[in-house]
Formats: structure tokens, C-alpha cells, sequence
């Protein structure tokens, strides 16, 4: 009985601890973190801009429920096997991989205790500050190749989101993200900014190399798939070809026909699948 209550009484005391040195912190004012997050160029997204462009998930809504699900799916998956980074991709243009990437960020700034930052390294056609109505201050290159900050280039929606963004495209995007400063430039933001995930937009890789050149800098990759245009044959090359370099995370099915109870299936929704592998 007395080693039990030992026991009870070290731990007490632990909890006591932690919780004393927690209260310190916080008197001691914000993280280093923190104040790095805070002095990003904040970002304000028009809500009626982003819902013509199908980027739904700045509040709970009927439509932001697929992504609200896929978030969650995306974070306790990540979580689960230690992965940090994420790309985004897909077989072919046109299947909506931007979007997914889009909501993902935009759903993400709801989640205040997760830090996010978000690439688009779509170089070629980039569209993520077109879909989301921003003009970043410098074009994400020179972020790259390692001339400009982070602090410079990055803007920050809500509290915990950081959104890396081109300003025009590039005609030999695998330069940059084959070279070397790119993943020292990626490890210096882990540094700084301590991220909980890592989010890129990616090319689709059956269109040129550079998606192929970036796939070893990340821990898995998600595959959008549009309904009714990516055939399963598609499908499984990207498996492949991504199984080469990193982990398969999913095929998200996007533009998928729904069910309606009363009227059968009717147009096209924003209904997604997903699996993970």
C-alpha cells in the first residue's frame, strides 16, 4: 500500500511540474515560434472569391463536410505512421488537385492548434493564389533556390497557416525542385517554424518530370483522381510510379455523381472518396 501511494504521490508530483513549467512559459510571452508565425503577411481570403472557384472550407457547411472529413483523415493518418509532408498530385490535368489542395489549406486554418504550411509547386500551370484570390509578395523560385526568406515570400491565413505561393510559372520547374537548396530550404522552415504537416500542390505526373524530381522530398503522396476521366489504369501508373520514391497515402475521387434520396443521381457534387493504402 505504501509503494502504491509512493507512486500516486511522484506522479502527482510530475503533473505539478509539468503543469508549473507550462505557466512559466506562458508568463515568459509567445515562442519564438510564434512570433516567427505572427509576423508572416496575413492573408485574408475572400469567401465569396474562393466559393465560385470550389473552395468551401473556410466554415462548416454541408459543402465543406467532404473536406472536413478528408482533413481529418489526411492529419490521424499522418500521424499515425510520423509523416510530416505531403504532395498532392494526379494522373492528368484538370482533375482537380489544386482544389483539393485549396480546401485542405483553407479547412486547415480552422484547426488553430495545427500548423500547416502549404506549397504550390505546381510551377508550370500554378493556380493556387489564382483560386484563392492572393498575390503573394515574391515568387516562390526565389524562395527555392534559396534568395529569399521565408518570412518574405510566405503568407499566413488565420493563425496557423502558412501558404507558400507562384506569381508566375517556370518553365524548368525540375531545376528547382531536383536541386539541393530546395530541401535545405524545406528543413529550414521545419526548423523555424516547426510545422505540424507539409502540404504540395504538385504537377500531375503523367505530363512531365517534375513531380517525379520532388517525390523523394516527401514522406507520402495522395493521388485526385477525377470521376468519369482518370481511368483505373491511370490510377495504378501513379501508384506506381509514386510507390518509387515514398509512401502511397490515397486516391481521392473528386467530381464523383451523388445520391440524392428523393431524385436520384443528378449532376456532379463535391462528394470525395478516399482510401488510404
Amino acid at each position: 500500500m505504501e509503494k502504491l501511494q509512493d507512486a500516486l504521490n511522484r506522479a502527482r508530483a510530475e503533473r505539478n511540474q509539468i503543469k508549473a513549467q507550462a505557466s512559466a512559459a506562458e508568463a515568459d510571452g509567445p515562442t519564438e515560434q510564434a512570433s516567427l508565425w505572427d509576423a508572416l503577411t496575413e492573408a485574408k481570403p475572400d469567401p465569396a472569391h474562393m466559393n465560385k472557384r470550389h473552395v468551401v472550407s473556410h466554415s462548416y457547411s454541408n459543402a465543406a463536410s467532404a473536406f472536413d472529413i478528408l482533413r481529418t483523415k489526411v492529419v490521424l493518418q499522418m500521424r499515425k505512421h510520423g509523416w510530416r509532408r505531403l504532395a498532392i498530385t494526379s494522373a492528368t490535368p484538370v482533375c482537380g488537385k489544386t482544389t483539393v489542395s485549396c480546401n485542405l489549406a483553407i479547412g486547415m486554418s480552422r484547426q488553430t492548434e495545427i500548423r500547416s504550411v502549404v506549397m504550390d509547386l505546381d510551377l508550370r500551370n500554378p493556380s493556387m493564389a489564382k483560386m484563392l484570390g492572393l498575390t503573394p509578395p515574391r515568387n516562390i523560385t526565389g524562395l527555392l533556390e534559396g534568395s529569399v526568406p521565408f518570412a518574405e515570400q510566405a503568407m499566413r491565413v488565420q493563425d496557423s497557416v502558412a501558404i507558400s505561393m507562384a506569381k508566375t510559372s517556370t518553365p524548368d520547374p525540375t531545376r528547382y525542385l531536383l536541386g539541393h537548396s530546395t530541401e535545405g530550404v524545406l528543413q529550414g522552415i521545419e526548423a523555424d517554424y516547426e510545422p505540424d504537416l507539409m502540404i504540395f500542390d504538385t504537377a500531375p505526373i503523367m505530363v512531365s518530370d517534375d513531380t517525379r524530381a520532388f517525390l523523394a522530398q516527401v514522406d507520402c503522396a495522395m493521388i485526385v483522381a477525377c470521376a468519369e476521366r482518370t481511368t483505373i489504369s491511370q490510377i495504378d501508373a501513379c501508384e506506381r510510379e509514386i510507390a518509387e520514391h515514398t509512401n502511397v497515402m490515397g486516391v481521392v475521387l473528386n467530381q464523383a455523381r451523388f445520391l440524392d434520396d428523393d431524385q436520384g443521381y443528378y449532376g456532379y457534387g463535391y462528394g470525395y472518396g478516399y482510401g488510404a493504402s
